[in-house]
């Protein structure tokens, strides 16, 4: 089972988009109107310019660590997250494009090579190359979400960006594919198509996120995003304008709060608001001083106890250690070097914690920042925020779909709804509208 690929959007055409953002603590749906614009200064890739029409969001139900754990509860939260945002615009969503955070999302790296003869390069032999590298992406038990070609080559000369015309004796291909385990992929399908929605494409948490809080600046010069979700922490590296590698931790905000309940003794709701009012990741001399109050688990009506502030946050800053060492690790086992690890930007709902900024730069070092949704209009003042640039980053990604490869078979049919030719046509165009 290979998820549905999102058609390219027409260049010069409107479109209505509805995006939705299954996480593990929330819901999020978006319906948007994206209308074509000549060029953003600082986002020049996109094509479109974006409105929201309409916004729903809910506790999320059903999932655990980005992954659906009860089928029923998940659709239910769907339905009343899709039923506001339908409400709100005016219109009803017949697709979504999702997004997937479980499932032991990660990067392969593939390449391939033709004997071309010394002749001149030409769309057959790109085509041929590219479709050796993607028969080699096929893996049991995976679902392939996005396949980005990263570059060309001729002989000894690499990274060579679009090879048409030029001679060699042989093309080669690298390309980057992104995947995730498939039953997850499965069973995230199956509860949208639950609520009557068809899937109109699948996207990587950490490349929507991505395509929502990074200037084209920053995707070109190298940077690493981190999203910090509730259930899951999901990594994505950017450079030379396109996504390079993908991963993600079982662990997020949600451990949090739990710590917190489990080391005052209190419920996971105070708990939760505990962390979002008093916590913070890195300590201050007021701390000791200052008090809090907690409500007991227990019978309704005891008495709360206060305790001093340091206390919840001596609980709060060994998780967020630990969850930024992981990515320390991570990020070292997979090579990041040079630009892409001294450029860190944080989004996600977890990333608001007071002090999460400087608490990153101590470990991780670089330059860091806060990401949030850019280049979007119509979104609600509670929705400029970090913990809404995945939903975004969904209705930014089908001006990106064009760079990534299909198939033979989907790439016709999605060629014959675009317009548009063969895959180097569709990349040469968007070679031509960026640089």
């Amino acid at each position: 089972m290979q998820p549905p690929r999102m058609r390219a959007l027409p260049m010069r055409k409107s479109a209505l988009l509805c995006a939705l953002d299954i996480g593990t603590s929330k819901i999020v749906c978006l319906i948007a109107r994206l209308d074509p614009i000549d060029s953003f200064e600082s986002l020049r890739r996109r094509t479109h310019r974006c409105r929201v029409l309409g916004i729903g969001h809910q506790r999320s139900a059903g999932m655990k660590g980005g992954t659906v754990v009860d089928l029923d509860q998940a659709e239910g939260a769907i339905r009343r997250a899709v039923d506001a945002a339908e409400r709100m615009a005016g219109v009803q969503a017949e697709s979504a494009i999702i997004n997937v955070t479980g499932g032991r999302i990660g990067s392969q790296l593939y390449n391939a090579r033709v004997e071309i003869g010394g002749r001149a390069v030409n769309e057959a032999n790109i085509q041929q190359v590219l479709e050796a590298c993607a028969a080699r992406t096929e893996q049991q038990g995976k679902a392939v979400l996005h396949s980005l070609p990263t570059g060309f080559s001729l002989g000894d000369t690499r990274n060579i960006r679009d090879p048409r015309g030029m001679i060699g004796d042989a093309l080669g291909a690298d390309m980057h594919v992104v995947s995730c385990d498939a039953t997850v992929a499965r069973n995230l399908m199956l509860a949208v198509e639950r609520c009557h929605l068809s899937i109109g494409g699948m996207v990587a948490t950490p490349y929507a996120a991505g395509l929502a809080a990074l200037v084209d600046d920053e995707a070109d010069l190298g940077t690493t995003l981190i999203d910090m979700g509730g259930g899951t922490t999901s990594i994505g590296i950017f450079a030379g304008g396109s996504l390079v590698h993908v991963d993600a931790l079982a662990i997020g905000g949600n451990h949090v709060t739990f710590d917190i309940a489990r080391g005052l003794n209190t419920r996971l709701a105070d708990a939760e608001r505990l962390k979002t009012l008093y916590g913070a990741c890195l300590s201050s001399f007021s701390d000791e001083r200052e008090t809090i109050a907690i409500a007991p688990t227990g019978e309704d009506g005891e008495q709360p106890i206060h305790v001093p502030k340091s206390q919840l946050l001596r609980i709060i800053r060994p998780r967020v250690e630990e969850i930024l060492e992981l990515i320390r690790e991570r990020l070292k086992s997979a090579g990041v070097a040079g630009n892409s690890s001294s450029r860190i930007i944080l989004t996600g709902g977890a990333s608001q914690l007071t002090g999460m900024p400087e608490a990153a730069k101590q470990i991780l070092s670089g330059q860091i920042r806060i990401g949030r949704p850019l280049g979007i209009q119509g979104l609600p003042e509670s929705a400029k925020n970090p913990s809404f640039s995945a939903a975004v980053g969904l209705l930014v990604y089908p001006q990106a779909a064009k760079i990534e490869y299909f198939r033979p078979g989907r790439r016709s049919v999605e060629a014959a709804a675009t317009g548009t030719g063969g895959y180097m046509a569709r990349v040469g165009q968007w070679l031509r509208e960026s640089f």
